[in-house]
């Protein structure tokens, strides 16, 4: 009984999430005639995904997609970790209050910052730009936040040890804390790609060059052209072909995702 509680209380909960998802992985291999008359499970078609490569020029959306989220993480790793790295480590005058304007941010909607961020790119010449995308978010909260709470789980011994042996802060960080905070990276990392790999309002903001276009603002002007003959097979498939690489990153990284949040909140 209590395996199947363990097991099948989990599953209950889960079955409304998975349906919608089911149903786009079925539609997305059906024919549309099928999907309008109710008809799922008898006729499989890989045309769906035929037609909707054919329709939006997905490796150009892929692409600029790929540039933006590494490009945006590749910035964004160095800064939070240096700034949790000091916040956890380092005493220096008004430490919290700092840290606690950089939480602040989490209580900002993205979309009170829409207009002063676009004015600012502006005037930096930025707009239209896959830079002038990413610029805003290279310094994340949340990532100093989860940073920090995985350096202030390293025992302080293991780090005055290095300084005993000759080793600069940079040394100490970058031999002795990183190592021990890889969960953490790499579950910042995934946050960062999934958010920013489905981010829809800012880019449509930002970019105005069709050749620009990220995913989600090509997936939308496909997804409206496809909805007006109600072409649902297609539309799934396009849906499959945004998400298969967030899905394929979880699949690789669940373990270091789900085993950093497990512990984020053990420690202040």
């Amino acid at each position: 009984m209590r395996r199947l509680l363990a097991w099948g209380l989990p599953l209950l909960v889960s079955v409304p999430l998975l349906l919608p998802a089911l149903w786009v992985l079925v539609a997305a291999v059906t024919p549309t005639y099928a999907i309008n008359l109710n008809q799922f499970f008898r006729e499989w078609t890989w045309e769906n995904f035929h037609l909707a490569l054919a329709s939006a020029n997905f490796p150009l959306l892929y692409k600029n997609t790929v540039m933006y989220t590494v490009g945006l993480l590749l910035a964004q790793l160095p800064a939070v970790i240096l700034a949790a790295y000091a916040l956890a480590r380092f005493r220096f005058r008004l430490q919290r209050a700092i840290f606690y304007l950089i939480l602040f941010q989490l209580f900002l909607p993205p979309v009170a910052l829409i207009v002063p961020n676009f004015r600012i790119l502006t005037a930096l010449g930025l707009a239209d730009t896959l830079t002038g995308v990413a610029l805003p978010y290279i310094g994340s909260a949340t990532g100093v936040f989860l940073l920090r709470q995985g350096f202030r789980q390293i025992p302080i011994e293991l780090e005055e040890a290095a300084q005993l042996d000759g080793a600069g802060p940079l040394q100490t960080l970058w031999y002795v804390a990183l190592p021990l905070v890889k969960p953490y990276i790499a579950a910042f990392s995934l946050v960062s790609l999934v958010y920013h790999w489905n981010e829809f309002l800012w880019p449509l903001v930002v970019i105005n060059s069709p050749q620009k276009r990220l995913l989600s603002v090509g997936f939308a002007s496909f997804t409206r052209s496809a909805e007006s003959g109600a072409e649902w097979g297609l539309i799934a498939a396009g849906a499959v072909l945004v998400a298969a690489p967030l899905v394929v990153a979880f699949v690789c990284f669940q373990r270091f995702f789900i085993e950093s949040f497990a512990h984020t909140g053990l420690r202040g």
